[in-house]
């Protein structure tokens, strides 16, 4: 039996930041900005550093499912293959991009609501 590995502590050191950036955003573009900043800060806790985490390496999608997308690089990387086979890594990564898509959703049907606060700058 292979032993499971768990990064919910790594999850909990970046949400409460997360959850401001969220607050914060004004546009679906911040949303995406803000869940690949995040997903790319605990994915670097994760690894340590290896494979190295580019933010070109990480999308938000979130008009499929799952509601992200990693490079062919991350993903056909060993180390990264070797993790995500035996953690809660995608589902951690699922939460995080399941929170971004809420708060995109809600500024994609609300876009007068973002644009009065940026003119309001």
């Amino acid at each position: 039996m292979t032993e499971q590995l768990s990064f919910s502590r790594f999850e909990k050191e970046v949400l409460p930041n997360y959850r401001n950036r969220m607050n914060i955003a004004e546009s679906t573009e911040d949303v995406k900005k803000f869940f690949v900043y995040t997903a790319q800060d605990f994915l670097v806790k994760v690894f340590n550093h290896e494979p190295r985490i580019e933010f070109e390496d990480i999308a938000l999608t979130p008009h499929q499912t799952p509601a992200y997308t990693l490079s062919s690089r991350i993903v056909n990387d060993r180390q990264f293959n070797e993790v995500i086979k035996r953690s809660d890594l995608p589902y951690i990564l699922e939460r995080l991009a399941g929170t971004a898509v809420k708060r995109y959703n809600r500024l994609e049907r609300n876009p007068e609501k973002s644009d009065s606060k940026i003119r309001a700058k």
